[in-house]
């Protein structure tokens, strides 16, 4: 396999985007991520989207992303594993790279939630439709009772799920492309509308409207795009029972342990070699866990983690310094190239006032429904 880079980035902000269609919000992702890169075409791209059907009704988005962004013929193929079906494009467009077969490559995520479509059903397609949500099952209940567990097992506090939202909206207020620029208190999150016992508002990501995309080729020609490429050093996927039932321990989420085992194996490092991270918090509880499973933690010391400022900005461990799904947004197809980009720009030292000191190896870790899969990628600054 060849190494593999990603060589420029480009992405819409995240929010309630009225004015953008989904094609718009492509195109503008796309044409950004060539023109950093100052190409014209591309061999192949992947597009992460997890329910344009339902959400705006269109389907078949190859032949009409191809066309609006003005590369007929080009093929797209599109990649769906609900909220993670940005992370999986981009291990498509890694491997497409990395076997020989492509040279240069997009990979984007898209999501168009506010038009219309019924967002709770519409994200309760990526739970079991039979065994969960038959019987009237939400993703906010599902992650209540992750939490539920966690507590029961962990001895987890509220204040331990409220301390992520609050680390992750005051990193969010320092990102331009946050769907919320504004920091929370610790009282107003516990004061928050109650969703589903024990979850609240603040604990919960936003529905949101976003893209964005990543420009791959091999390691060994990144210098014709950039003068600053960044490598993906390792690609890891797994997958879990649907049900959460069927797991043997709802409060660890095993498809993100086996996806970072895959990953840290064929990258050759370890957790302690990670100096930034971007993770999965579409609820608080949600960051907790992958903490745990990423072995970024001791098994039930997550919630720790955010409380005592090892994961904030300036900590041991900096974890979502984009501000996370919970305060940059979760459109769900985007999140995990969105993810992409926060590391990509990190290791090359152009995060602002987000940056992180030194940072030269990022993990992305993106997440499908309640954990039924999860993809892992490791970068190195070159």
């Amino acid at each position: 396999m060849r190494e593999v880079a990603v060589v420029s980035a480009g992405m819409t902000p995240f929010g309630e985007l009225w004015r953008h269609s989904l094609r718009d919000l492509f195109v503008d992702a796309s044409l950004e991520a060539l023109r950093h890169a100052r190409a014209d075409t591309v061999d192949a791209v992947y597009v992460g989207n997890m329910s344009g059907g339902q959400f705006v009704g269109q389907e078949h988005l190859g032949p009409l992303l191809a066309d609006h962004l003005g590369i007929r013929g080009v093929p797209i193929t599109r990649v769906e594993s609900a909220c993670a079906s940005g992370g999986v494009a981009l291990r498509s467009a890694f491997l497409d790279v990395a076997s020989g077969m492509s040279d240069l490559v997009l990979a984007v995520g898209v999501e168009k939630m506010n038009d219309g479509g019924d967002v709770t059903n519409v994200l309760a397609t990526a739970a079991d439709q039979e065994n969960e949500v038959y019987h009237g099952i939400t993703f906010p209940g599902l992650y209540a009772m992750i939490a539920r567990a966690h507590m029961a097992q962990h001895g987890t506090t509220l204040e331990d799920l409220a301390a992520v939202s609050v680390k992750n909206h005051r990193h969010g207020a320092l990102n331009p492309r946050a769907q919320y620029r504004q920091e929370v208190t610790l009282e107003q999150v516990m004061a928050s509308s109650l969703v589903a016992d024990p979850l609240r508002l603040l604990h919960c990501s936003p529905v949101s409207d976003g893209a964005a995309a990543v420009l791959l080729c091999p390691l060994e020609r990144a210098q014709e795009f950039t003068d600053r490429p960044v490598e993906i050093r390792a690609s890891g996927l797994a997958t879990s029972s649907m049900a959460l039932a069927e797991r043997r321990d709802p409060a660890f989420l095993d498809a993100v342990s086996l996806s970072a085992n895959r990953a840290y194996h064929m990258a050759g490092l370890g957790p302690a070699d990670i100096d930034v991270a971007e993770v999965h918090d579409c609820f608080s509880i949600a960051e907790i866990c992958v903490l745990e499973a990423l072995c970024f933690t001791e098994q039930g010391r997550g919630g720790e983690a955010a409380r005592t400022g090892e994961t904030a900005l300036g900590g041991r461990l900096p974890v979502n310094p984009s501000g996370g799904l919970k305060s940059k947004g979760h459109p769900v197809g985007a999140t995990g190239i969105a993810q992409v980009i926060e590391i990509f720009e990190q290791l090359r030292g152009e995060a602002g006032e987000r940056q992180v000191q030194d940072a030269a190896v990022g993990l992305t870790q993106n997440m499908g429904g309640s954990g039924g899969s999860s993809v892992v990628h490791i970068f190195e600054r070159v």
